[in-house]
């Protein structure tokens, strides 16, 4: 469960919250968070979400590059804990690659994991030179959380492949786009009328994400606002999409044929 932009609209709080738990409740664990999301706001509503369930929830949140020094991890961390309103982090992360030397950034994810307040590290928007330099200066990078979805499938290429062999989990940001022209392509709605879940015929949304989550090694962290679209977000892990699904959707959203510059939103 992703969580970019919540906590920042007060009317909202409440159905953020329910939509956070109501994933718990039907097995989702892993909740994703960041120190830079509404500066802080993302990580205190998650902290309320997760009050009392603590041990249910894979908890991640990442520090911003700014920060990633020796020091400023360790008050990071701290300070995220602290809103967080819990003792620990499962995997902590580098919102993406900055100025400080990495291996400057990795001890101080080590220090961190050694006191036991964090359980992994990891990164978030590195590509395949960022990896490497990564891999030059340490080994034990647990993930790499980085957007994909059908209308960004540079990744694909190199990238994806190359953390799996690894053991670098994918952790794919905004697998369904924005709500923009990604969920009004005509491709999805078609293949939308093929499925149906236990909410009944399946949507375009949901296409999109099954779409993500049929790669091993990815893991998909969808925003649900609403305990609705965290319903909807759950009932996609039902569909099971054809060789034909898969075959149209290549046509539609094609796959990279050459190296792309990594995407970030």
């Amino acid at each position: 469960m992703g969580t970019w932009n919540m906590g920042d609209t007060p009317a909202r709080r409440s159905q953020e919250i329910a939509a956070l738990r109501l994933g718990l409740d039907a097995g989702l664990r892993v909740v994703d968070t960041a120190e830079m999301y509404g500066a802080g706001r993302s990580e205190t509503l998650v902290g309320e979400a997760i009050a009392g369930r603590r041990d249910e929830v894979y908890l991640v949140t990442k520090v911003l590059p700014s920060n990633a020094s020796l020091k400023g991890v360790q008050s990071s961390c701290r300070a995220s804990l602290k809103r967080l309103k819990t003792d620990r982090v499962d995997l902590f992360l580098l919102h993406w690659s900055g100025s400080v030397p990495l291996d400057e950034t990795v001890e101080g994810f080590e220090r961190l994991r050694a006191e036991g307040l964090i359980g992994a590290w990891g990164v978030s928007n590195f590509d395949v030179s960022d990896m490497q330099a990564l891999e030059r200066v340490a080994d034990g990078c647990a993930a790499n959380q980085v957007l994909y979805s059908l209308d960004y499938r540079g990744v694909e290429f190199d990238l994806l492949g190359r953390d799996q062999d690894r053991g670098v989990v994918t952790m794919a940001y905004s697998p369904i786009g924005q709500g923009g022209d990604l969920l009004r392509h005509p491709a999805l709605a078609t293949i939308a009328r093929r499925h149906e879940t236990d909410l009944g015929p399946a949507t375009p949304a949901q296409i999109a994400l099954a779409w993500v989550l049929r790669r091993p090694n990815v893991l998909a962290i969808p925003k649900a606002g609403k305990p609705e679209n965290q319903r909807a977000n759950v009932a996609a892990q039902q569909i099971v999409l054809t060789d034909e699904d898969l075959a149209a959707l290549d046509a539609a959203f094609p796959p990279p044929r050459r190296k792309q510059r990594l995407a970030m939103l």
